[in-house]
């Protein structure tokens, strides 16, 4: 109705001016008195809007497994994805033109006898009956009414109801005509217009009608696509009237018989043709990943996040996730599924998902920074949990990498990683030794607890007869001594400890954890015993870090980005730079061999807490296992030089449960498995010793950097 108006006005207006036009030049021809009136309209193609020379449209961005094939899910506002005109039928292009303006070819983006015939037609009865519009004026219509870069004021002046907008709209479409082809404005249009049932664009509508590229549409169907454009909302057949939806089509084929593109028999046929629809919707967001990939959401979530964090993408987080839903980007993730499938059948294998216990679970690649998998057993959902469970078994909230209300959970001894580096990096060896009691006194101030003595931290051996006594960092580190490592935090400072840990990532989520780090981290000596919440990808990255050799690279969901011209986004880059000098890391990753039954490579391994992991795995590995006090949660890390696994057993809706003392040899059991499936087909990598002096002598802080 509102078409149907406007077209009426534009064409009153017009036609007063070419019958003042008529007036004054009756002696000219025709074509004359035509090329002086529309003279007075035209503008340069150079002085066109920018989105008209340059159209942003919106387009969907699409968001792929790192095979660059397996779809995870689409982002958008509106389902589009533009396509080159020869990808499009030619039936296709014939019925468009056929159903919105026959003369298409004929006229140059203002068509006189269609005005002229328009405004006559409409008068006889005062009912409208035939619109004004050429193809390259609705065309003009669309591209201002959805250009992102003009303001919602703007937006709505492009479709108000006046002379004014009309005359502007046909400026415009004289000018587009003398700078573009008309095959290039037909190929705007198609993927321009909207086609009904959420569809923008003429490879969107194929997909949502019939599950078909624009290149193989018949012209039944194309005929049928053809007449929703004009009334998209009310004749579209999934959603509206079928039977409307049928009579444009045959209004479409009539029109091609009319004008000679098809033959009168090829048209009855198509005529008797049922609708013969195969919907199928593209899905939108990541709740929207295939059912029988639910567990990719969890990537997807996080993928999300990193995403509204990039600056490259927008001034705000609304701004970024706006420019994702509609700067028809190409995305190429990191998600490996084969190595997503390991970790999800190895989780499932230690909690099923309606277990309160969760595991999430994080692989890495170091060097990269990218993130191979993210598994845990949970289902990817919004339905409902049972009274009082937040994250029991659906959830969407990002148990893995932690965010939106997830704070992460307490990883025990793995946290001694960054005491055993902040002494490396001061100078201290590997050799470092000291006579370890089952219960030592700091100078730590401590509520009153088990760990308090008199309002000092005094920690205690989980062990005692397989901890107590003389220790290096290698033995220490592999039989996680406690007692070691408050004495040697409280040698090098728990506010370079503290440090050591942010600047390997590990970032904190808990307002408590925040202010201690922030303003009390030279008195955080239990620190060194990970009191502190964190996320199972928090810790993958930073042991990542010693595998690549003290290289710290950001967590990147990506493996590459293109924009909708086909051009490389930088924020799909590795973000790395060295954290720790390289013999530290060497020295430190020496270290956590010991904890996992390797050896190191000065043969100084004895003892350790997972020893039958390099036995099952059969190649060089490090790592670190850890238990919050009561058995709360339960930690394992482990990685070779190519990649990280990390694993934090606990209850994320109650984080007082205990998972208990047994989970912990399930979990080695699991890791191992996502190693050895995941590598497969890697050769086997060492790991580069460090120098005698890191290994053996005293010296000053080492930055190598």
């Amino acid at each position: 109705m509102i078409r149907a108006h406007l077209d009426k006005l534009f064409t009153v207006v017009l036609a007063g001016v070419l019958a003042g036009l008529v007036l004054a030049v009756a002696a000219l021809p025709a074509a004359l008195v035509f090329g002086i009136g529309f003279g007075a309209f035209a503008m340069p193609y150079s002085e066109l809007p920018e989105s008209l020379r340059k159209p942003p449209t919106v387009q969907r961005s699409n968001l792929y497994a790192n095979d660059g094939r397996t779809l995870i899910t689409s982002f958008y506002t509106e389902d589009r994805v533009d396509v080159p005109l020869d990808k499009v039928a030619p039936v296709m292009r014939q019925a468009i033109v056929a159903a919105e303006d026959a003369r298409f070819h004929q006229h140059k983006g203002v068509d006189v006898r269609g005005v002229v015939r328009a405004f006559t037609n409409n008068r006889r009865d005062g009912v409208t009956r035939q619109g004004a519009s050429t193809l390259t004026m609705q065309y003009v219509r669309n591209v201002l009414a959805g250009d992102p870069r003009l303001t919602k004021e703007q937006r709505q002046a492009a479709t108000e109801i006046t002379a004014a907008r009309k005359i502007r709209e046909m400026r415009y479409a004289l000018a587009l005509e003398r700078g573009l082809s008309k095959d290039e404005i037909l190929k705007r249009y198609l993927n321009i217009a909207y086609f009904g049932a959420g569809a923008y664009g003429i490879a969107a509508a194929s997909k949502r009608y019939f599950s078909i590229p624009p290149a193989q549409l018949t012209l039944a169907q194309a005929a049928l696509l053809a007449g929703l454009v004009r009334s998209p909302n009310t004749d579209d057949p999934i959603n509206g009237d079928a039977d409307a939806a049928l009579g444009r089509r045959a209004y479409v084929l009539d029109r091609l018989v009319e004008l000679r593109q098809v033959s009168p028999a090829e048209a009855a046929q198509a005529s008797q043709a049922p609708l013969a629809l195969r919907p199928s919707e593209t899905p939108n967001d990541c709740t929207a990943v295939p059912a029988e990939q639910n567990d990719w959401g969890f990537f997807c979530d996080w993928f999300t996040q990193w995403w509204s964090a990039q600056p490259a993408f927008g001034g705000s987080a609304p701004e970024r996730q706006d420019t994702l839903r509609r700067g028809g980007f190409r995305i190429v993730s990191s998600l490996d599924p084969d190595v997503q499938q390991a970790a999800m059948r190895q989780v499932l294998d230690i909690y099923d998902r309606d277990e309160r216990h969760a595991v999430p679970t994080a692989v890495v690649q170091p060097g990269t920074g990218r993130v191979l998998a993210m598994a845990v057993n949970r289902n990817y959902s919004v339905a409902d949990n049972p009274r009082g469970w937040k994250n029991h078994p659906n959830t969407v909230n990002q148990l893995v990498g932690g965010g939106n209300g997830i704070a992460g959970y307490q990883a025990g001894s793995t946290f001694k990683l960054f005491t055993l580096l902040a002494a490396l990096e001061a100078g201290l060896p590997l050799e470092t030794g000291f006579r370890a009691p089952s219960r030592i006194l700091t100078r730590f101030p401590a509520d009153e607890g088990r760990a308090s003595c008199g309002g000092q931290w005094c920690p205690v051996n989980a062990s005692p007869s397989y901890m107590d006594g003389y220790h290096s960092m290698w033995t220490a580190f592999g039989r996680s001594v406690n007692t070691y490592f408050a004495w040697l935090i409280e040698r090098v400072g728990a506010d370079k400890v503290v440090e050591m840990a942010q600047r390997l990532g590990i970032g904190f989520r808990a307002d408590g954890d925040a202010e201690l780090a922030r303003s009390g981290a030279r008195d955080w000596g239990a620190f060194t015993l990970g009191v502190s919440s964190t996320t199972p990808l928090d810790l993958a990255n930073a042991y990542a870090t010693v595998a690549a050799e003290g290289t710290w690279c950001a967590p990147l969901p990506v493996v590459s980005i293109t924009d909708s011209a086909g051009q490389e986004v930088a924020a799909g880059r590795p973000d790395c730079r060295q954290a720790v000098a390289t013999d530290v890391a060497r020295a430190a990753a020496d270290a956590a061999r010991c904890p996992v039954g390797d050896q190191s490579m000065y043969g100084r391994c004895d003892g350790g807490t997972a020893q039958r992991l390099r036995r099952a795995l059969g190649r060089p590995v490090a790592g670190k296992t850890g238990t919050s006090e009561r058995n709360e949660t339960t930690s394992v890390v482990a990685f070779t030089p190519q990649l990280v696994v990390a694993q934090i057993a606990a209850n994320p809706d109650d984080p007082r449960d205990p998972v208990g003392p047994t989970v912990q040899s399930r979990m080695v059991a699991a890791i191992g498995e996502i190693l050895d499936h995941s590598l497969r087909e890697q050769p086997v990598r060492d790991f580069v010793p460090p120098s005698e002096a890191v290994a053996y002598r005293l010296g000053g802080p080492r930055d190598g950097n």
